[in-house]
């Protein structure tokens, strides 16, 4: 793992808080092996108060009795009250950790991509498309044009999900998961390996037996135009 990684690795467990989560775990457990605690104490107390009233209602009158009576109705309300924020408290734990869990398990999805993303373009970009694309026969050189080109010349096919070429979401980049995101037009035509309407800056194959045509800047890990002959 190069350095690059294990300092990225490092943000992802600083930003998701999870340094902290220890911390903020043992304190929860203290206070509720407090709360525990104090709860066993009062149930002591609601015992030898319950066995000295059976013991002595006979010769207490009734106002000992009702005084009685009333300091164990306190102890079993304040032991309620010990048991209502142990649950709470035990519920509040488990929501603090389950949302650490499910930010760490987004922060390293995030990671896993741009992970991919640099090794592709550090192998350069005909490697990347040979990654994300099928070999294709006769296939010619690329140009640019803009998003709005292609409509006309686009050929109708098959937009199903079962023949999306086997690219994974995980090769796409955060500009085209949200992408993905926006509602479409079913009767626009769509374009690159991940079937999305045109947008934005895209680039077009010249080999007139490719069935894409035309690819997103974002999809083949392109953010501007390449220089020199392509």
């Amino acid at each position: 793992m190069t350095h690059t990684s294990e300092s990225r690795i490092g943000e992802i467990f600083s930003f998701s808080g999870i340094e902290n989560l220890p911390f903020e775990l043992q304190r929860n457990f203290t206070l509720m092996r407090d709360l525990d605690q104090r709860t066993q104490d009062l149930m002591k107390e609601i015992d030898t108060l319950s066995e000295d009233y059976v013991s002595g209602v006979r010769e207490m009158d009734s106002g000992q009795r009702t005084d009685h009576l009333k300091k164990i109705e306190i102890a079993f309300s304040k032991s309620k009250e010990y048991v209502d924020d142990k649950v709470q408290l035990a519920m509040q734990t488990y929501e603090m950790v389950d949302k650490h869990i499910r930010k760490l398990d987004s922060d390293l999805a995030r990671f896993e991509m741009d992970l991919k993303e640099q090794k592709a373009k550090e192998a350069g970009l005909s490697d990347y498309e040979e990654e994300i694309t099928p070999p294709k026969k006769g296939r010619g050189r690329m140009s640019k044009r803009k998003a709005d080109e292609p409509a006309k010349k686009k050929k109708k096919r098959d937009t199903s999900p079962a023949k999306s070429l086997g690219v994974t979401a995980t090769l796409f980049s955060p500009e085209v998961v949200q992408v993905l995101d926006m509602p479409v037009d079913p009767n626009e035509p769509t374009y690159c390996i991940c079937h999305q309407v045109s947008y934005g800056e895209m680039i077009g194959c010249d080999n007139i037996e490719c069935p894409i045509e035309w690819f997103h800047f974002p999809c083949v890990g392109l953010t501007a135009k390449p220089k020199g002959k392509w």
